[in-house]
């Protein structure tokens, strides 16, 4: 009786053991059973920042004389500015940048000036529209006889979006909402439940302008990358 008794213990032992194995394979198993997928979320937002280099160059032999004409310059420059109501915080004049023409290395002597001089009053501002009109009307100071220098590469007007932060919690949850949308498509179509999330990554958030011809409209750019766990 008690060798019937002990093999019915074994028994029952190896059975519990049995399905012990047989969970643990299945749980490991399902363990590389997962779905990579990706979410998108942008936003088009309008610049809140703008940056506005007025570059002017003069030319000429006579250093104090070319200083004289940059001092006016910039004096009419900042006129038309405040009378249009830039303020004095957003305005700032950079020191003169002055190349002496004939003490470069390979310069020649048959230069009729001797010195070029750059002026650069650089206006930063938050009030967007206000400085894209202003911008529209420069212009307005040929008539007083200031020339302004354009299409120079080293003085780029820029437009910055700075509240990524306020948009940051809705482009993540809208670009999780969208991976987690093609996680249960592929599940479906695979037969599957969607399980837990295994791993997830928020991406770089990217801000770059919309098109070359508006670059005051930005867009936003996520990408969220989610690993969930498929079971049966």
């Amino acid at each position: 009786m008690k060798k019937i008794i002990s093999s019915v213990i074994l028994a029952i032992g190896l059975l519990a053991l049995g399905l012990c194995v047989k969970s643990g394979i299945d749980n490991f198993s399902a363990q590389d059973r997962v779905v990579t997928v990706r979410g998108l979320a942008e936003r088009e937002v309008k610049a809140n920042k703008v940056t506005w280099p007025i570059v002017c160059k003069e030319v000429g032999n006579d250093l104090p004389a070319l200083y004289t004409r940059i001092n006016r310059t910039n004096e009419i420059i900042v006129g038309f500015l405040k009378t249009n109501g830039i303020l004095d915080s957003e305005i700032a004049i950079n020191a003169p940048d002055i190349i002496d023409l004939q003490a470069e290395r390979y310069s020649n002597n048959d230069r009729p000036f001797r010195y070029n001089v750059t002026s650069v009053i650089t206006i930063t501002s938050q009030e967007v529209d206000k400085v894209r009109k202003l911008i529209d009307r420069q212009t307005e100071l040929l008539k007083q006889g200031i020339a302004i220098t354009a299409g120079d590469y080293n003085y780029q007007i820029m437009y910055d979006y700075t509240d990524l932060n306020k948009i940051k919690p809705e482009m993540i949850a809208e670009a999780t909402s969208n991976a987690r949308e093609a996680a249960n498509k592929f599940a479906a179509d695979s037969e599957s439940d969607l399980g837990k999330i295994k791993t997830a990554s928020q991406g770089q958030f990217l801000i770059e302008n919309r098109d070359p011809y508006t670059p005051y409209v930005k867009k936003v750019r996520v990408v969220s990358t989610i690993v969930y766990y498929l079971e049966d």
